[in-house]
């Protein structure tokens, strides 16, 4: 009676307070009654060792293993492993719907939206904070990436006259190059950028420089890669835009 009190409604505590006994052995007998699936069956602790008693009682162990030709250290490694109560195997399920739920975003998705997916995919009644717990365990969180930012130069540069706009025609190699720095973002320096300079002739990139950071040399050394790779000659135009990293001195 004191495990079905436990196992209908009635907290451990107010259980064991009501009828003067210690939560330890309260919790025990609750275990013994409480209902574990075994392969698609529900079942109890307590039917388990009756069977468990009544098999041993009717057939040794030994001869049981020889009629179904089964080893006998499997079945006693058997014996040893503790079958798999309800809560394993719904926590088990909820790490595999969060860790779904989580990879369809792309792993931006943290606790609190993870948590709202949950509750309309059969979970009503799932907290943040289990949630949370789990996406711990599974050593899983947002991944977000910060918008750059660019900073603003004081300096602008409205000097020299755009040739390209002209006169875009090539008729050779290394007669008109454009130069521009594409933003990368890594997972482990953050912001890194990457100067390359582009042959109008071929469209292909014939020098490049790669840099955490932003400066004149960046920009010095992919034009210093191109020059030493194609060695053009007099009367090559280069097309830059007018961001301070081209524009300084």
């Amino acid at each position: 009676m004191i495990a079905e009190l436990v196992l209908s409604e009635k907290s451990v505590k107010d259980v064991a307070n009501e009828y003067s006994l210690r939560e330890s052995l309260v919790r025990n007998w609750s275990k013994q009654k409480a209902p574990i699936d075994v392969e698609g069956n529900i079942t109890s602790l307590e039917d388990i060792l009756k069977i468990k008693k009544e098999n041993a009682r009717l057939k040794p162990v030994n001869t049981m293993c020889t009629i179904l030709d089964y080893p006998r250290s499997t079945y006693y490694d058997k014996l040893k492993e503790k079958p798999k109560n309800k809560w394993e195997k719904e926590n088990r399920k909820l790490q595999e719907d969060t860790l779904r739920i989580y990879n369809d975003s792309n792993k931006i998705y943290g606790a609190p939206k993870i948590h709202a997916k949950l509750k309309t995919q059969d979970y009503e009644d799932i907290n943040l904070k289990r949630v949370q717990r789990h996406m711990k365990k599974l050593g899983i969180k947002s991944i977000v990436v910060k918008k750059y930012k660019p900073q603003s130069s004081k300096k602008i540069y409205d000097e020299g006259e755009n040739l390209l706009n002209k006169d875009p025609i090539t008729t050779n190699i290394n007669e008109k190059w454009v130069a521009d720095i594409t933003y990368i973002h890594t997972l482990k320096h953050g912001w890194a950028y990457l100067a390359s300079i582009l042959d109008l002739h071929t469209q292909k990139i014939v020098g490049y420089s790669f840099s955490r950071t932003m400066d004149t040399s960046l920009i010095m050394k992919a034009l210093d890669n191109a020059v030493t790779t194609q060695k053009p000659g007099r009367g090559l135009i280069i097309h830059l835009d007018k961001g301070s990293q081209y524009t300084s001195n």
